[in-house]
């Protein structure tokens, strides 16, 4: 097994080729005048099973080529398998035609990847589990839900009955619904919102009695975060405790980091590393990151061990 990284997040590769105790395979990835990428693996990879870990965030457009050229370097240099590991999958948002001449970009960006050369697909937290389906190759979508839930445990510990979890908007209540179950079911609630457009939402009311509760507002994605601080604000004028707000991935574009520092209502911000850090970022009291480097080093082991891999999506 060898495991390669791009630049979108060396940290977290590190961590997993530490994990399992095998060593980053050498690679120099520059780019030309013009900002061309250029790929050279500056060791042996025939016949290696090699996985690359690379998610395509922000600048997505150049991770998603460094990972394209990635994988086409590996399968011309006689790689016997080649696993994209995407810990964030980008363009993940534009799933379906949501109006006239608009496009599926998930579909084509799988397309992409499977065209340059990929055997197999490791992912985390998809946005649309349906994107699964847009690969022609196996694809695995694992899940964060469990280290939320030891971070959230942690946290609470001496308050966990007081616990609610919160579905920001109406389409993440299956997902809000299987981390209230590992909380020893925990009350459920949901915020209702009106988008009026992209990166723009109001909270328009709240769903379930939240009075005297922690509320856990669980999402996959926070972008600019305003739905996160406009449902904290709903979720407190209503009553609850506290509010926090655990998200796998944390895009956190434009002036989201000002923005959820400067909440009055929510107290904290928990996303995972599928996402580099900033600086910005890591300076914020409010922001925190737990590691899934341990759930995609397992994952990793057991494809390369032909074991399964079943049990990791519980």
């Amino acid at each position: 097994m060898k495991i390669l990284s791009g630049n979108a997040n060396r940290p977290l590769a590190e961590n997993i080729a530490k994990h399992l105790n095998v060593p980053l395979c050498q690679a120099e990835i520059k780019r030309f005048k013009d900002d061309e990428i250029w790929v050279e693996i500056q060791e042996n990879v025939r016949g290696e099973d090699v996985f690359v870990v690379q998610s395509t965030s922000n600048p997505s457009n150049d991770n998603l080529m460094e990972l394209l050229i990635m994988i086409d370097a590996l399968t011309r240099a006689s790689a016997s398998r080649v696993t994209a590991v995407i810990p964030y999958f980008g363009y993940a948002r534009q799933d379906r035609k949501a109006g006239p001449r608009t496009p599926i970009s998930a579909k084509l960006v799988a397309n992409l990847i499977t065209t340059a050369g990929a055997d197999r697909v490791l992912t985390v937290d998809l946005h649309a589990g349906q994107i699964q389906g847009f690969f022609d190759i196996p694809t695995d979508n694992l899940y964060a839900v469990k280290q939320i839930e030891e971070s959230i445990r942690t946290t609470y510990k001496d308050e966990v009955d007081k616990v609610m979890v919160v579905s920001p908007d109406v389409g993440g209540v299956v997902r809000a619904r299987a981390l209230a179950k590992r909380l020893d079911d925990a009350p459920l609630s949901i915020v209702d919102k009106r988008r009026e457009r992209a990166g723009v939402s109001e909270v328009m009311n709240v769903i379930g009695d939240v009075t005297g509760h922690h509320c856990i507002l669980f999402d996959d994605i926070v972008d600019s975060g305003g739905t996160l601080v406009n449902a904290a604000d709903a979720l407190m004028a209503q009553g609850a405790k506290s509010v926090a707000a655990y998200v796998t991935h944390g895009v956190l574009s434009g002036t989201a980091i000002e923005r959820i520092s400067g909440a009055r209502n929510l107290t904290r911000l928990v996303t995972t590393d599928s996402i580099q850090a900033t600086a910005e970022e890591a300076a914020s009291n409010k922001i925190q990151q737990v590691s899934i480097h341990v759930l995609l080093a397992e994952a990793i082991r057991r494809i390369a061990n032909e074991e399964s891999v079943s049990s990791l999506f519980d």
